[in-house]
């Protein structure tokens, strides 16, 4: 839709682009958080799962269901009657796009584990705001996420990324991930003790929000 409606101005598409993304995260973590605390991203499940805020028997079921959620999302193409899936030719190609994809999943989970320590009640809308800001301040529009990457390969959109270039995007992002979760592992040494209140146990209130995205 932004594509389309932008007229060939790529700015213009780029800012649709992200006002939608930064608007349903805060709704979709805000929706799915008390439930299981809105994993949308292997990354972050990982990295949780690392601190012992996930146990690492449910990580396999965890990162299907992501990868089976963003690929269901390519549906979205029948309302603009596309073909759901196409591979895309969308290139995103070259050290600067792998580096531009660990930096916004480091800064992605540093969000996540700084604002999970004190203040969870505000991870849905840190999230949000990082990643609608990442869109501007990375050359690879911030993915992020191995998850959406995978699906982004099979949708020759704006949005999409080359399958032969996804590969290095997703090394970029778990490395982003594992640097972002070491650091914070240093900064708050307490970490593992707090890990619970990152992600959200099914009996959890909806006011203690676990990290989404």
């Amino acid at each position: 839709m932004g594509e389309r409606l932008a007229g060939g101005n790529v700015a213009i598409a780029l800012l649709a682009n992200t006002i939608a993304t930064g608007a349903a995260l805060v709704a979709l973590i805000l929706t799915f958080g008390p439930i299981s605390g809105a994993h949308f991203n292997p990354a972050v499940t990982l990295a949780d799962a690392s601190q012992r805020g996930l146990p690492w028997a449910d990580v396999p079921l965890y990162i299907v269901a992501q990868v089976i959620g963003a690929f269901a999302g390519a549906a979205a193409h029948l309302m603009f009657e596309e073909p759901v899936f196409f591979a895309s030719r969308h290139a995103r190609s070259g050290p600067s796009q792998a580096f531009s994809e660990f930096v916004a999943t480091f800064g992605l989970l540093a969000v996540i584990w700084g604002c999970a320590r004190l203040r969870s009640a505000a991870v849905p809308f840190a999230v949000a705001s990082y990643i609608t800001a990442a869109y501007w301040f990375t050359a690879s529009t911030s993915f992020a996420n191995p998850a959406v990457t995978l699906a982004r390969s099979a949708s020759d959109t704006f949005a999409g990324i080359r399958p032969a270039d996804a590969p290095a995007f997703i090394l970029a992002q778990l490395l982003g991930a594992a640097a972002a979760t070491a650091l914070f592992r240093w900064l708050i040494p307490t970490l593992p003790e707090v890990a619970p209140t990152v992600v959200v146990p099914h009996a959890a209130s909806a006011e203690d929000l676990g990290p989404g995205s």
